[in-house]
């Protein structure tokens, strides 16, 4: 299982495309969504909650620290927090698991699971930039939402995709979300 957690950055379009891949490629979900995030994903998409939420095999509430998602005894390989904004990425170096969210990347980490985080913002503070290098001592890889250009997108989509096929690619899922580098 692959949770994914959607924060509240501008660019929830990452985290929708993400469980929609995930979706096609029939791996089990499950989504973590916080209360800015739903602020966010008013403003940025034109789909409600309840259709994003039906891409993921299980949903969870980030507000609820009781939940099972919580426990290093819940079952999932991977977590992918995207848009993860610096509030959470700050949560996170510090060990301050205050939300579900929170709480299943220390897990991640402790357990040494996977834990993908794709920050999104700019420009970057020395303590955003001291903060991921902290997750990523930790083993947390830090994949900030910068789309290449060498493929000549032609669409939101296309730059959307991009970013999306390089977190399947660290999570070792075989994609075709972007055309790769080639020398011709």
């Amino acid at each position: 299982m692959i949770i994914v957690a959607i924060t509240g950055a501008s660019g929830v379009i990452y985290g929708v495309e993400l469980l929609k891949a995930l979706k096609e490629l029939d791996i089990e979900t499950g989504l973590l969504i916080s209360d800015p995030a739903k602020i966010v994903i008013e403003y940025e998409l034109e789909q409600d909650l309840d259709e994003i939420k039906s891409l993921a095999s299980h949903c969870f509430e980030a507000n609820e620290i009781d939940s099972s998602v919580n426990s290093g005894s819940f079952k999932f390989d991977s977590m992918v927090i995207v848009p993860c904004s610096m509030k959470t990425l700050s949560a996170i170096a510090n060990a301050y698991a205050s939300n579900a969210i929170t709480r299943v990347a220390d897990v991640a980490l402790k357990e040494r699971r996977n834990l993908v985080i794709v920050p999104r913002e700019t420009p970057l503070r020395t303590t955003h930039l001291e903060n991921m290098a902290r997750i990523s001592h930790e083993g947390g890889i830090i994949l900030p939402a910068m789309p290449a250009f060498y493929h000549n997108p032609q669409s939101i989509d296309d730059v959307t995709h991009f970013i999306v096929g390089k977190i399947l690619d660290v999570l070792n899922i075989d994609n075709e979300m972007f055309q790769r580098w080639k020398k011709e």
